[in-house]
């Protein structure tokens, strides 16, 4: 697979030896290593079998990016199988060069190899930059919410209104 700005990038199924690689361009992308996520997130692309989700890219023999996906069959109120797009690392100097764009093609003729149609991710609404790599790749907002609770706040005011309540 080559990019349009003449890179030429390899694709190819993460492997058990890509795990240090992983967590180092994914330390210098966020600022903080996250050692046992990647584990696990490894050890379970390992552990599937047949065509590769979770994908490394590779410019001159060097490790340039990779991604780690799932695939799921009728959860989240699906009926249909469905993919999720749980991690995706390019290196700060192969940014722009094609290697995300390389790693997400791979990937789309992978899933459709597996017959999925639909492939899911989240992203932070400060990354613009992702966001605006995602509308290019064809992404669009979907037609869910994402919901989050703060478990300790929602401990600390269950605790309030208790109380409360005891005083009236």
């Amino acid at each position: 697979m080559g990019a349009t700005t003449g890179t030429q990038v390899v694709v190819r199924g993460l492997r058990p030896r890509d795990l240090e690689a992983v967590i180092a361009l994914d330390a210098r992308i966020t600022g903080r290593r996250r050692d046992e996520y990647f584990r696990k997130k490894l050890d379970q692309a390992m552990k599937e079998t047949g065509i590769q989700v979770s994908l490394a890219a590779e410019v001159d023999g060097g490790f340039a990016g990779f991604l780690l996906s799932r695939v799921f069959y009728g959860e989240f109120g699906e009926m249909e199988a469905a993919a999720v797009l749980d991690t995706l690392g390019v290196h700060p100097s192969f940014r722009g060069k094609g290697v995300g764009r390389a790693l997400l093609a791979q990937l789309r003729t992978n899933l459709l190899g597996l017959g999925i149609r639909m492939l899911h991710t989240e992203v932070s609404w400060d990354a613009q930059d992702l966001v605006g790599f995602f509308r290019v790749e064809g992404f669009r907002p979907a037609p869910r919410i994402c919901l989050d609770l703060d478990l300790e706040a929602h401990r600390e005011r269950g605790a309030e209104r208790e109380a409360e309540e005891g005083e009236v």
